[in-house]
Parts: C-alpha cells; sequence; structure tokens
C-alpha cells in the first residue's frame, strides 16, 4: 500500500479538495497531521463530507491548533511545542493520504517543516494553482523534493493557463495528473468525477 503526501505551492491553493478526490479514487484512509484554526470545520469534517465510498477511514490530527497561523506561531500562542516524534502515521493496511498544512517550509518549530514530515517511500504531489509567482513557486517546491529524492508529480488548481501548465511541466519533467477546475462548488458527485479522471494518474 502506498501513503501519498499532499503538500501545495502555498496556502489556499486547494490542498483539502485534491487529498478529498484522492481519497475517494483510491478509497485511501485521510490523515492532516496538523491542524491549525476552524477544529470546528477543519479538513478533515472537510474530507469526510466530500468522499462517498465506505473504505476510507479519516484519522484524528496529531496536533489541533486553535490558532489559524503558522503551525509553529499557533503552538506558541497555545503554550506547546510541535515535536515531531509524536506525529506518528497512523496504523492501516490501506492506503493512506496525508494532508500537510500549506507548503514544504512552513514551520512546525523552530528547526523543523513540513518537509520533516515527508518520509522516503511516500508519493508526494505538489498542487499547482496560477497567480503571478506561481510558476517560481510551483519550480521551487518540485525541484527541492526531487533534490532530496522523492517521487513527485503535479495537480494544477484553478482555470486553465495553458503557457503556465506548459513550462512547469517541461521544466520539471514529472507527471501531471490533471487539473481541478473552478467548479461552481464541491460536493460527493462532483469529487467523484475527478476521482475517477485522475485514477489512472494515481
Amino acid at each position: 500500500m502506498n501513503t501519498y503526501f499532499i503538500t501545495g505551492i502555498s496556502t489556499d491553493v486547494g490542498k483539502t479538495i485534491a487529498s478529498a478526490i484522492i481519497t475517494e479514487a483510491l478509497e485511501a484512509d485521510y490523515w492532516k497531521p496538523i491542524q491549525a484554526g476552524e477544529l470546528d470545520h477543519g479538513d478533515t469534517k472537510k474530507v469526510e463530507h466530500l468522499i462517498s465510498n465506505k473504505t476510507s477511514k479519516c484519522h484524528p490530527n496529531s496536533y489541533a491548533l486553535q490558532t489559524p497561523m503558522s503551525p509553529h506561531a499557533a503552538a506558541e500562542i497555545e503554550n506547546i511545542s510541535i515535536d515531531i516524534k509524536k506525529i506518528k502515521s497512523p496504523k492501516t493496511k490501506n492506503h493512506l493520504v496525508i494532508e500537510g498544512a500549506g507548503g514544504l517550509l512552513v514551520p512546525l518549530n523552530d528547526t523543523q517543516t513540513v518537509l520533516d514530515l515527508i518520509k522516503p517511500g511516500y508519493m508526494v504531489i505538489v498542487v499547482s494553482r496560477h497567480y503571478l509567482g506561481s510558476i517560481n513557486h510551483t519550480l521551487l517546491t518540485v525541484n527541492l523534493l526531487k533534490e532530496k529524492g522523492f517521487n513527485v508529480s503535479i495537480i494544477f488548481s484553478g482555470a486553465e493557463h495553458v503557457t503556465t501548465e506548459r513550462i512547469i511541466s517541461k521544466m520539471t519533467g514529472v507527471p501531471i495528473i490533471g487539473r481541478i477546475d473552478e467548479e461552481p462548488y464541491f460536493d460527493n458527485n462532483v469529487i467523484k468525477e475527478y476521482a475517477e479522471i485522475f485514477k489512472e494518474k494515481l
């Protein structure tokens, strides 16, 4: 069984929707190690609401922080320190989809970042959303992951931007799973449709 780590080139690029689609496509388990803010409507609850298969299980966060900030800052406000040794993958015999927090170099504490949560053997999927500067952010993210030896692929998020997608594909040389359009809304049916499209690329 494979573990898929979903990261983004920034915050609010569509990681949770991508995670729900991949979870549905593989009927995988889902886990978000660190949730900062929105505890009543966190990403785990969003994914639970969006998937419709009966196999997937959503595992609890290792750290659930009240403050909607970078994990290191949210933890500091709440007088705790994030100990990466206490962030242990849930035991499952199923595929596992792990959703990161923000981008790769978002700090967890004074010395470690989200990148330190990605273990050898994980398949890493980078969610890239188009905005001014997104090419640079995507290349930096993908190239760092490649330097670390990870198997990397990309999902584009948002309205199509042909020249941007073409140059990212050409310069990274990594597989492109597909693109999640600007949909009017996302519900079980929309997630299921994307899951069918993406399944063969996973």
